[in-house]
């Protein structure tokens, strides 16, 4: 399989150099697979961390600065980053306010941000986690104990972000980071394997007329294999799926997001987006946002997943709110 890469075990290190260099409002911590903001330690504010295996991006790293994310630690590809750079970046973004850190549901990462935080208390810094677990496709995955952590993850960072920016303490960020995981579900589909730059080749084999429902961001087994279907049967799929164990009522306002697995084009994206909309004013539920585009990836994997927040005036006004990172821009 080609790819543009130059030595299979460089890739993270030289993608976090090329993104410093193109980001300088970013840096990174020497020795580390961990960026951070220009700025970090921010003075007088909660720090919001984050971070996972690579082969997601713009998930961790593009969305960090203003109004989301003080730090981002890279693991390698779909790798957790280990305890003691999670540390490092957990002490580098703290202000003396607590640092938050937002777990994606997947065992190494909860392991190791357990270690870490374990690790940064000794050094006198308070620390909080919330583990987002919003994929409703399965339960027990092959990485998971419980619901994996998708696509979601993304309105928690913005959500607490823009908390931690507005002055929010710890116990108030955590709180609305807890909210949203609490009112957040995603369903995900694969139309092909992902290469990983190590293997080389496809980490699945899907035949020509097959796809895969329910699967997770590192090629992780569905809910079921089944024949190429439309893009409104895909989207009334995973859709149903996520409106049913979410639960939402006539007249609920939410936020939705069609997020693209890497492979697949925006103009795919639109299509699932217009049969998303119809789905939900079909159901009397109101849009008051609609996010479209690749947030959490799965390299270079054609599909997408479909996410929908509940939302009130709270989360309106912190999704709303202003934020600046190479990933995701809001301006009032």
């Amino acid at each position: 399989m080609k790819k543009l890469i130059n030595e299979p075990g460089a890739v993270v290190d030289e993608m976090l150099d090329g993104m410093v260099a193109a980001h300088p409002e970013l840096r990174r911590l020497d020795g580390t697979n961990v960026l951070v903001r220009g700025d970090a330690p921010v003075e007088g504010k909660v720090a919001v961390v984050s971070g996972g295996g690579s082969g997601h991006e713009p998930t961790h790293a593009g969305y960090l600065g203003e109004g989301m994310l003080d730090g981002a630690a890279a693991g390698e590809v779909f790798t957790s980053p280990t305890a003691d750079q999670l540390n490092e970046m957990i002490q580098a973004t703290d202000a003396g306010e607590g640092v938050l850190c937002v777990v994606k549901n997947y065992e190494g990462d909860v392991m190791n941000f357990d270690t870490a935080a374990e690790m940064a208390g000794m050094e006198g810094v308070d620390v909080e986690q919330v583990v987002v677990n919003d994929d409703v496709a399965v339960e027990d995955s092959l990485y998971t104990s419980g619901r994996r952590g998708v696509a979601g993850t993304i309105f928690v960072h913005k959500c607490a972000g823009a908390k931690a920016a507005a002055g929010g303490d710890l116990g108030e960020v955590k709180a609305v980071a807890e909210k949203v995981v609490d009112n957040v579900r995603t369903m995900g589909m694969a139309l092909t394997s992902c290469v990983t730059p190590e293997k080389g080749e496809p980490t699945f084999d899907l035949g020509e007329d097959e796809i895969e429902l329910g699967i997770g961001i590192h090629g992780e087994p569905g809910t079921e294999r089944a024949e190429v279907m439309s893009a409104d049967e895909i989207t009334e799929h995973l859709t149903e799926n996520v409106l049913d164990d979410l639960e939402l009522d006539e007249g609920e306002e939410v936020v939705t997001m069609v997020n693209g697995m890497g492979g697949t084009p925006l103009s795919e994206l639109y299509i699932v987006n217009r049969k998303l909309q119809s789905i939900l004013d079909d159901r009397g539920v109101e849009t008051w946002d609609a996010w479209v585009g690749d947030y959490m990836t799965s390299l270079d994997m054609m599909g997408c997943s479909v996410s929908v927040l509940r939302v009130d005036d709270e989360l309106k006004e912190l999704l709303g709110a202003p934020a600046e990172t190479p990933g995701l821009t809001v301006t009032e």
